[in-house]
This record gives C-alpha cells, structure tokens and sequence, in this order.
C-alpha cells in the first residue's frame, strides 16, 4: 500500500481544481491585459476570482494581490511593508517558515532593525515573547497563524491586540491555516495574511497576498500596470481562478474536513506512541491534519527513508528545506538539542486520508522504528 502523509508540503490538487483552470488553458488563453475580447474574457475572470476570494476573507477586493504562492507573499510583506515602515523595524517569530526569516535577513541588510520573538517548549509563541521582542521600535510583527512543522495554532488574538496597542502592522503567513482555521475571524485580527493555492488543493504556482487598506506596501516587481501597479508580469489566469474555488471550498468545508483529519490523526498517534514509548509527541494546541514526532534512538532522515521504501511518504519538516542537513530552526526554538532537533518525523494528513492508510502508516511506523534500534544494537 501507498500512503501520502505529506500534506503540509502539498496536496493533490482536486477534481474542481482542476476543472476550474482547463478552459484558461485552451479556449480562453487571452492575457487579462489585452483590450480585446479575448483579454477582457481573461480579465473578468480575474476580477471574479478576486472578488470570490475577498469574499471568503471578508477583506475588500482591493486589498487581495494574488501572488505565485507563500513565499512571494510572505517576501512581499515583510519586505514591502518594512520599507514603507517609519520605524524600520520587524520583529518575527522564531519559528517563522523560511520565506519570512530570509526575507526578515534581507530587511535587516537593507538597514532594517530585526528583533525575534522567542518560542515556549511547546512551540508557542505568547504574546509576552512579542511583547519583549518589542523592546526595539518596530512597525512589523509577524507570527504565522499555524507552524507548518508541529501544527501549533498560535496566539493571534492576543499578539493582534498588542500590536493595536503599539501602533505596528501585524502580519500572519497563514498558509498552513486555511484549511483549519476560520479565515474571516483571522483576516479581522490581522492587517496582512499570506496564503498558498497548493496547500489547499488548488496547483502549485499561485497563492495571495492580503494587505488591508492604509497600511503602507512596496511595490514587489517593476515592469509592469498589473496587481494595480504592484507586482508587474501577466497574471497566471488559471491558477488565480482555481485558487481562488479552492479556498472557498477549504473555508466551507474546514469544519467537517477538520473533525474527520482529527480522528484520523490521532488514531495514527496513539497507535504509535502506545507501541514505541521512547518516541515524543512534539507541540501542544496543533492543527488537526500534522503530527510531529520525534524517534530519539534513530529518526529523521533515516527513519523517512524506510518509511518510504515500504511505501509511507512523509517529511522532517518544511518540504522547501528538505534538502538541507541542518536540523529543524523550529525545534531548536522550542528548546529542543540539535540531536533531537534532527530526529523529527513529520506526518501530514488531509481530506483524502482514509482510516486503512493512517493505520497502515502507524503499523509501518512501529516496524520501521523497531528495525533500525535492532540494527544498531
């Protein structure tokens, strides 16, 4: 059997996704900024699809730029509203997904002052830590909505009402979140949210931005009218429009999809942790659909390695670091050693998850596990 526990990295985009793009890829190929009819039947498209996402956020629709996905959007506001910021000041989360500590870098090289926000134990990041983070002057916080590695639900009500107090623009990658979390209720906290279109079963390659009015935006690339003059380059019509279904379909269906995700998951786990009590549950307050476990005796890269011979995917964390030997920044912000930091398991579970997988990867979990502390006996 093949199991895909990997859907924090991506998800398979599905049937309405990809129903949604083909015409935009045949028949209705025009470029939305073509005066003629093909360009205005591309170009209404757009508009729709802006409108439909404004309207599952609760935001105006001038207030969405659709981007190529997470990262763009999260350079784009760290970047784009630290410059404009009188403070010159960011203070991010230590563990932040790494589109927004390299961007929160390049601020800091551009002249920019970049305090962080230590995490607790279980991968929180309270109020209290932003508030000591805000010892610099800043006009930036940034404190992503849900951890793409533990699933931790951070504390955006609370950080939101503290940056109200001091005056800063709070802004939550919210990539991992739009599938759990209520977004109407978070884009009402925030004054700018990213998203990403595969995550939620839309295609790679498109995501947004969400950037409220009056809080001061760089423009992210020159050459071009599009984006309301900021962010130039002809617009990726079939993703935007299967984005923009996608999350409308992520966001009516979060509650059923999540309660089903949770019963899976946790069945997975308890499994697991019954049969091989050396290894840790990692995070508390963790979106529904990830697991994270740390296997103390042997973990990591060799464990993932067997899992996937005997045909279990899953990941040690961020799929965009995968290729790196360094360990997890976010279990190391958690306290954790660098030994322990490097035996993480990530497992990610979605909407077309049956109970046969997620019992067959927990079985194959123990096994694997098992015969690697054999072996090094």
């Amino acid at each position: 059997m093949n199991v895909y526990l990997d859907y924090a990295a991506t998800t398979p985009p599905d049937k309405e996704s990809v129903e949604e793009m083909l015409p935009f890829l045949g028949e209705m190929f025009g470029n939305p900024d073509s005066l003629h009819s093909y360009g205005r039947k591309a170009a209404y498209a757009v508009t729709c699809a802006r409108d439909l996402v404004a309207q599952t956020l609760g935001v105006k629709a001038s207030e969405v730029y659709f981007t190529s996905g997470g990262t763009e959007a999260d350079n784009w506001a760290i970047r784009g509203i630290a410059a404009k910021s009188p403070y010159r000041g960011v203070v991010i989360s230590a563990i932040e997904h790494h589109a927004v500590l390299s961007a929160a870098e390049l601020a800091r090289k551009a002249g920019a002052n970049v305090g962080v926000a230590k995490a607790d134990g279980d991968g929180i990041v309270t109020a209290q830590a932003v508030k000591e983070a805000l010892k610099m002057p800043a006009g930036l916080v940034a404190v992503m909505a849900v951890n793409n590695e533990t699933g931790c639900i951070q504390p955006l009500e609370e950080i939101s009402a503290l940056c109200r107090e001091r005056g800063a623009v709070f802004f939550s990658d919210c990539v991992q979140a739009a599938g759990t979390l209520d977004l109407k209720q978070v884009c009402s906290l925030c004054d700018a949210v990213s998203l990403s279109g595969h995550k939620i079963y839309a295609p790679k390659g498109v995501g947004a931005l969400v950037v409220k009015r009056g809080v001061p935006l760089s423009p992210l690339i020159a050459g071009g009218e599009q984006e309301r003059g900021m962010r130039g380059g002809t617009l990726n019509v079939a993703g935007i429009v299967s984005f923009a279904g996608a999350l409308a379909r992520a966001q009516k269906a979060r509650e059923e999809n999540s309660r089903k995700i949770k019963v899976l998951r946790d069945a997975f786990e308890e499994k697991v942790l019954s049969a091989l009590p050396d290894v840790r549950r990692d995070g508390k307050n963790r979106a529904p659909g990830i697991s994270h476990l740390t296997f103390p005796a042997k973990g990591g890269e060799t464990l993932l390695a067997r899992l996937d011979l005997m045909g279990v995917a899953a990941s040690n964390g961020a799929a965009c670091s995968a290729q790196s030997a360094k360990p997890s920044h976010v279990l190391l912000a958690m306290g954790r050693t660098e030994d322990e930091a490097e035996k993480g398991v990530r497992f990610s579970f979605g909407k077309n998850t049956t109970e046969e997988e997620a019992l067959y990867a927990a079985e194959t979990v123990i096994t694997c596990y098992r015969t690697i502390k054999g072996e090094e006996r």
